[in-house]
This record gives structure tokens, C-alpha cells and sequence, in this order.
């Protein structure tokens, strides 16, 4: 997963927990990078028609940032899921967000044939929570 789907998966949940437009501020904190970082890249994302972006509102992704920033969700859950229930990684979460900009599709792919992933992934995840509503913790959810 390359950071622009990193964004598209931020914009996606951000959406989903304000029910409206992803604003530059919220997109910023989930990301943990500067308002100027998340201004330049929804510009290219714009550039992409993967996002919709009016000023002071927000991005809106498109029907074709939708369905990127799904697989991205997927991609994180399922290294999530690895981690927390084949190799009962303590830290999970962390460990799943540094992964994730670095893991490909194939390695998703292959991984996602050890775990038991839900079908309606990557809709079980909760924004909010950050995790998967699912998810069956063999270790310790100390890591939150």
C-alpha cells in the first residue's frame, strides 16, 4: 500500500465517523503529518479523480477512491489480523500502521489465506474505535 492509499483509507474513515466531508485538520491527526502535507497530497488526489476537495468543506472521495480506499482498509485489516491472531504480536496496531505503507497487494493476498477474515471486511471496522469490530485478540489489547 503506497501513502496515497494511506490517505485515500484516512479520508475514507474520516468520512464514515463525521458522516460529511473529511477536513484537512481531522485527516492531519489520523495521519499524524502537517494540514500543508495533507493539503499537497489531496491535490494530487484530486489531480488522480480519486477526490473531490472544496475549500473550507472537506474531501469527498469519488466512486473510484471509494473502491481504492476499501482495498486499502482491507489490506490494513488484514495484516491487523495477522499480527494480532497468528503471530500474537502485542503491539499490533502499531505494528499494522507501519507495515501497511509497505506491504503489496501479493503479500496481502498471501497473508490473507492464513487468517480467518470475515467476509464483510472491511465494513466491520469501526472508524472510531480503530479496529476491527470483529477482531479476536489472542494477546493483550494493551497497544491502544
Amino acid at each position: 500500500m503506497n501513502t496515497a492509499d494511506q490517505y485515500l483509507k484516512a479520508i475514507y474513515l474520516v468520512q464514515r465517523m463525521k458522516d460529511g466531508p473529511a477536513a484537512t485538520g481531522a485527516l492531519a491527526d489520523m495521519l499524524d503529518v502537517s494540514p500543508a502535507s495533507v493539503n499537497e497530497m489531496i491535490g494530487k488526489l484530486e489531480e488522480r479523480e480519486l477526490v473531490d476537495h472544496e475549500k473550507y468543506k472537506g474531501a469527498t472521495l469519488t466512486d473510484e477512491g471509494i473502491r481504492r480506499a476499501e482495498e486499502a482498509l482491507q489490506t490494513y485489516c488484514i495484516i491487523e489480523r495477522f499480527l494480532a491472531n497468528v503471530l500474537e504480536v502485542e503491539n499490533f496496531r502499531e505494528e499494522a500502521h507501519a507495515l501497511e505503507a509497505v506491504i503489496d497487494d501479493t503479500v496481502a493476498e498471501r497473508l490473507d489465506t492464513i487468517i480467518d477474515r470475515r467476509s464483510e471486511c472491511p465494513d466491520c471496522f469501526d472508524a472510531e474505535a480503530d479496529k476491527c469490530c470483529h477482531l479476536e485478540l489472542g494477546v493483550s489489547e494493551t497497544a491502544d
